[in-house]
């Protein structure tokens, strides 16, 4: 996929609520505080982890954070009557909280649209992991209380993705191919043309996800309609994709050059192939493996004719165990 890859975003997020115990706060938000530990208040501008599942009224699992084992990090803001946000205050650290929030207060704002689900509520389940309060804290002071916690995170992604990443192969009984740079791919419906090569235009379908079978993105519409990932504003056809030229994540520039016309394939990526410690903003985790089910549909060669443009070297990949 590309390095920036646009997520369709999923700004809903939320748990079935429970039918009594809940409190009234504003533009119709309801919550119910179940963990309610002693210690200072969250205020506007402290850094917060926050552990979330998502679900619909009708319990349908739009996300969760526990899943990809990365709670969402954040600094806390003022907020607007009816946004999550403005349950926070009413928390400290190890608190956990049921929210729901009305979806037509929140659907307000011009150019807001509606999610695609059934139902008068978005429900929330919170857990406050921590929190670092800014109080008068220099801000170099709380900046690095921040990075080490962070750091602290990410460390246990990068020890712990070695280990899911072979037992998602061995758990789904993947028969494949492991090349030199770590990228692992199964052909699971042999083609009958040609592969594309460097500077070639693939045409492919595509679905991302994590081990758990989430779907991160797909343009295939049924599959997104089954996923609760569905937007009517996209086109649901195959994207065109540049061949080996860099404009891809590393597992697709290498990987689509072992698949031919017509197959069908599916690339289990480790991070270092696709998007690293960093991860990407529109939702993969640092240190994170992906799945990738493609299908190469047609490949467009580049003009014969037109210059040619000088290829740039292929990184080296150190094979380095995780977390070493």
């Amino acid at each position: 996929m590309k390095k920036n890859l646009m997520f369709i975003a999923v700004a809903a997020i939320g748990l079935a609520g429970c039918n009594g115990g809940f409190k009234q706060a504003p533009a119709g938000l309801l919550y119910n505080i179940h963990t309610d530990k002693s210690g200072p208040k969250i205020k506007d501008g402290d850094f917060l982890s926050v552990n979330v599942i998502a679900k619909t009224e009708g319990d349908s699992v739009l996300m969760s954070t526990y899943q990809t084992s990365t709670p969402a990090n954040l600094v806390m803001r003022k907020s607007q009557p009816g946004e999550i946000f403005s349950v926070f205050p009413f928390l400290t650290e190890g608190d956990s909280v049921t929210v729901k929030t009305n979806i037509d207060s929140l659907t307000k704002k011009p150019g807001s649209r509606r999610p695609p689900f059934k139902g008068k509520y978005i429900v929330y389940e919170l857990k406050v992991e921590k929190v670092i309060a800014k109080g008068k804290l220099p801000d170099s002071v709380w900046n690095s209380q921040i990075k080490t916690y962070l750091n602290a995170q990410n460390l246990v992604l990068k020890n712990n993705e070695e280990a899911k990443f072979k037992k998602y192969v061995a758990d789904n009984k993947l028969v494949g191919t492991t090349t030199p740079s770590g990228l692992f791919y199964v052909v699971t419906q042999p083609g009958n043309g040609e592969k594309p090569a460097v500077g070639d235009t693939a045409e492919v379908y595509y679905t991302v996800k994590f081990f758990n079978g989430k779907v991160l993105e797909t343009n295939i519409k049924e599959v997104a309609q089954k996923n609760n990932n569905f937007n009517p504003g996209l086109p649901y056809k195959p994207i065109r994709v540049p061949v080996g030229v860099k404009k891809m994540i590393p597992g697709w520039d290498e990987g689509l050059q072992l698949v031919s016309k017509g197959e069908k394939a599916t690339f289990v990526i480790p991070s270092k192939l696709a998007y690293g410690e960093q991860g990407n903003p529109g939702g993969v985790p640092p240190y994170t493996s992906l799945v990738f089910d493609i299908t190469v549909v047609n490949i467009i060669h580049q003009n014969p004719n037109a210059p040619k443009p000088v290829e740039a070297p292929q990184p080296t990949v150190q094979l380095k165990p995780t977390g070493k």
